[in-house]
């Protein structure tokens, strides 16, 4: 059997192989030359204490133990197997793919929007200050909103399923092994179209099917069952749906009720993408001036309670860049990530407050269950309306934030289409500016310097989740009303992220395979 080591090293120390290989040596009492692997299988950082320290569990196999077999998955063929229907790219979709074909199903994938490679071109344009394409963005085309996100890969859920699984698949695919066991594992924006084309090839070439441009435009039902979706004029049947659509996806949600299909109003969480210099959170986090040359780009995770709700950071880019994630040009939505080097100047991070059915309660009689929705169209109108031309984000000095005043000019961003002075507290629904305005401060007492006026908050961040929930069985995981609808993902109200939106498509595939058994298909 392998034996584990644990070693607490200086930065530098954890970096160099031979160091840390000859120390588990020395720890086990045997030489070198005895081990025939070493590899790590935990990191992580303690900065707690003014010298950082590195956390490194090893397992070692000594000479003549049986070592571990190579990483590998064997998807079998399935061009002939029970045909299933997914409708959304994202990991959601594109891990009920491939357990749909591991499990002898047909997966035929539906994306809205482009390939990735024509996407890059739209998503190019949009930063530029460009037309936004409704379909081909930050948020639709091949692997969803995942594709172009940071690749944070974290789940505060233990029973969604196989958290180790989803990280080897995604290794399988082109992703750096040390995501495998990296306290916080992160791809970075810069790898994960690859890695997402990779996953798309592996579902064609296993006899799936992918179609890009291929907007879903209605639901065909028989009798209380799904039997397929409307793409244009044509029809793409089924055994089963899956709709994995992505939080972004406002279309199916009026379309879905427009259908007669339940959809629930459900809380949610809005407010900024807030940016500091990395520096600065490098000197707060790591105690020091200068953060050296093997400590990574630091980063924070911060909460509060004000007036009775949470305020919290959210997807904490650091060394990363603030991009344009509307869907239109009638919104403006700023979102965050980092390229796999985390090397910009920058740290970003959402900066939300909760959003409770009594704040939109007084949209329900226009709106119904989308009211949730409609208040978040509007918050983005919003900032729209106080924004400059096309992409041009309204921000605020931090300091001038928390204080109550304007900022009469903003700092360098890594906001490409740029920034125009505003006060935010001005347009804001008035809950939401004052709780992020005492959440700030909250956090700058925790973090000396937080509060700057080097830094801005950029508006608006308000996807950070779905206002509207699909509701589904909690035993079968279909619709609760339509037969063989599975709704699965972020976008039906049931994950937060790319690993528990995967994981989620994983057992909304197992359950299409238990009632496809069941119902003889």
């Amino acid at each position: 059997m392998p034996k584990i080591v644990t070693l607490q090293l200086s930065p530098k120390q954890a970096a160099d192989e031979k160091f840390y290989v000859a120390r588990a040596a020395e720890r086990l009492g045997i030489r070198q030359s005895d081990i025939a692997l070493a590899r790590v299988v935990k990191r992580s950082i303690d900065a707690r204490q003014r010298m950082a320290k590195v956390n490194l569990s090893i397992e070692v196999y000594i000479d003549k133990e049986p070592q571990p077999a190579p990483l590998h998955f064997d998807y079998p063929v399935v061009e002939h197997g029970t045909e299933v229907v997914v409708v959304g790219s994202g990991p959601a979709g594109l891990f009920a793919s491939l357990r749909l074909i591991e499990l002898g199903y047909r997966p035929i994938l539906l994306e809205r929007g482009k390939s990735v490679l024509s996407r890059k071109h739209d998503i190019a344009q949009i930063n530029r200050g460009g037309e936004i394409n409704p379909d081909s963005n930050y948020a639709f085309g091949e692997g969803g909103a995942g594709t172009f996100s940071d690749g944070k890969l974290f789940t505060r859920s233990k029973k969604r399923g196989d958290y180790n699984k989803a990280l080897q698949t995604l290794v399988w695919h082109g992703a750096n092994p040390a995501i495998l066991y990296e306290a916080h594992p992160h791809i970075g924006t810069d790898k994960l179209p690859r890695i997402i084309s990779n996953i798309c090839r592996t579902i064609t070439e296993h006899g799936g099917r992918v179609l890009f441009e291929s907007k879903v435009s209605g639901f065909v039902l028989k009798e209380g069952r799904i039997t397929g979706v409307k793409v244009g004029n044509d029809t793409i049947e089924g055994a089963a749906v899956v709709l994995a659509t992505g939080h972004s996806a406002r279309d199916i949600y009026e379309l879905l009720h427009a259908s007669g299909i339940a959809v629930e109003a459900k809380p949610f969480a809005m407010g900024v993408r807030i940016e500091h210099p990395q520096r600065l959170i490098d000197s707060i986090q790591y105690h020091r001036d200068e953060r050296g040359e093997w400590l990574p780009a630091a980063s924070y995770s911060l909460v509060s309670q004000e007036a009775g709700r949470g305020v919290y950071s959210f997807c904490m880019c650091p060394g990363g860049f603030i991009v344009p994630a509307m869907t239109n040009t009638q919104q403006l939505v700023v979102n965050g990530m980092s390229p796999s080097g985390r090397n910009s100047a920058f740290a970003n991070s959402g900066l939300v407050t909760e959003i409770r059915l009594e704040d939109f309660a007084y949209l329900r009689e226009e709106w119904g269950e989308l009211a949730g929705l409609r208040y978040q169209q509007m918050f983005e109108e919003l900032a729209r309306q106080n924004s400059g031309e096309r992409q041009i984000a309204p921000a605020q000095r931090v300091s001038d934030f928390v204080a109550g005043r304007e900022s009469h000019s903003l700092p360098r961003t890594s906001y490409i289409p740029g920034l125009t002075p505003s006060r935010l507290d001005r347009w804001m629904p008035e809950g939401i500016a004052e709780r992020l305005r005492s959440g700030i401060a909250t956090f700058g007492r925790k973090m000396k310097g937080f509060v700057t006026d080097e830094a801005v908050v950029v508006g608006v961040e308000s996807r950070t989740s779905t206002p509207v929930r699909i509701p589904r069985d909690s035993e079968t995981l279909m619709h609760i009303e339509v037969e063989g609808l599975f709704p699965a993902g972020e976008g039906a109200g049931y994950a937060g992220g790319i690993i528990s939106a995967a994981l989620d498509g994983e057992r909304i595939a197992e359950a299409v395979a238990r009632y496809c058994k069941a119902h003889n298909y």
